[in-house]
């Protein structure tokens, strides 16, 4: 901890490395963002909900640049091919070129969006993160995933590209409605689930505390959640492995979004639902005990999360998109499921359908 009490997460990536830091009152400081700033541009990405309480701050700190803003429209349904488009045009009526950095103000679709535009243009600028949901501050924000939604499938157009920074001011999360905090808690309670039963209790006894943002409680909730992220992307940059663990949930999550149309579901909600549906699999494969299952069920139950599949999409339309993930292979569809209980993961092929169908079916 440092001497005014934010936390920092290293993320070890080698030249690509770069540090997490999370505490209250980040975004009134002087420097936090603009030392991660190496030219004389800045472009901050962000949309009118987010920017109406915290622009002004993340100006502040850009101050002496040549700095240029766009705002998007605010929503799922806005992370679009479209909306990138729109983006990379204000870069260039404003005449940002290599040097410039992006600043991405905002939750998981302004993140997203905004570092996939960094991705691309003038083939790649750097970026910085500065999330401010619950959501992006414990996963979207940390890792280099930069992407854009398909009508046939979510975040299926994207590119791996790192930030300089990340930035989580978690005094952000005072605005935050009630039901994007639930949504964010679902990624809290996905990493104990994945990685750490120790970090799983922790947020079991504190969830509580965490539904009513008690700052102490939130910081180490984030920081675990950092923590834990980091160290599998540091050993797993760009999914061919072990990170593909960090998608617990997300395969039928990412069916049910697509089955809403995004925004319908906020991400959150659909993860919660879909741990629930991945645990219900990992017990049909004898990888995990029912005691597990419940414990899951209800910690997504008590965060505030749904637990079944909505009625508007039918286990079929389910199958059919999961089969269009983009973590399927050759082989088919693929799950992360429990490997001996909570906080063990394993990715497996070639599930039985009919495995698939009643874990669908028993949280219908």
């Amino acid at each position: 901890m440092s001497k005014d009490g934010s936390q920092t997460v290293f993320l070890d990536l080698g030249e690509q490395s770069y540090d997490i830091r999370i505490g209250g009152g980040l975004l009134k400081e002087t420097d936090s963002i603009r030392r991660l700033v190496s030219g004389g541009q800045a472009f901050v990405v962000s949309n009118e909900t987010i920017a109406e309480h915290y622009l002004d701050d993340v100006l502040a700190q850009l101050a002496g640049l040549k700095v240029d803003t766009h705002l998007m429209s605010d929503g799922e349904q806005f992370k679009t091919m479209t909306t990138l488009e729109g983006i990379m045009g204000g870069l260039l009526k404003a005449g940002h070129n290599r040097t410039t950095t992006i600043v991405a103000l905002g939750g998981g679709v302004v993140g997203d969006t905004a570092g996939f535009a960094a991705a691309a243009y003038q083939r790649g600028v750097p970026f910085i993160q500065v999330p401010t949901t619950l959501l992006s501050q414990v996963d979207s924000s940390v890792g280099g995933k930069t992407a854009v939604n398909h009508a046939l499938g979510k975040n299926m157009i994207g590119a791996f590209h790192q930030p300089r920074g990340v930035i989580i001011d978690t005094d952000t999360l005072s605005t935050l409605p009630e039901r994007e905090l639930a949504a964010g808690l679902a990624e809290v309670i996905k990493h104990g689930a994945l990685a750490d039963i120790d970090y799983f209790q922790q947020v079991e006894n504190d969830i509580e505390q965490l539904c009513a943002i008690e700052s102490v409680r939130m910081t180490e909730a984030i920081k675990g959640s950092c923590e834990i992220k980091a160290a599998v992307v540091a050993e797993d940059e760009k999914e061919s492995g072990k990170r593909a663990l960090l998608n617990f949930g997300h395969t039928f999550g990412h069916a049910i979004e697509t089955g809403m149309g995004y925004g319908e579901w906020l991400h959150g909600e659909a993860v919660g639902a879909g741990m629930v549906m991945a645990a219900e699999l990992s017990l049909r494969l004898e990888r995990c005990s029912e005691q597990d299952v419940m414990r899951i069920r209800t910690l997504v139950e008590k965060a505030g999360l749904p637990i079944c599949r909505p009625e508007e999409v039918s286990i079929d339309e389910m199958l059919g998109f999961m089969s269009k993930d983009k973590k399927a292979t050759d082989a088919g569809m693929r799950f992360v499921v429990l490997d001996g209980g909570i906080g063990k993961t394993e990715l497996v092929d070639d599930v039985p359908l009919d495995l698939v169908k009643e874990a669908i079916s028993a949280c219908s």
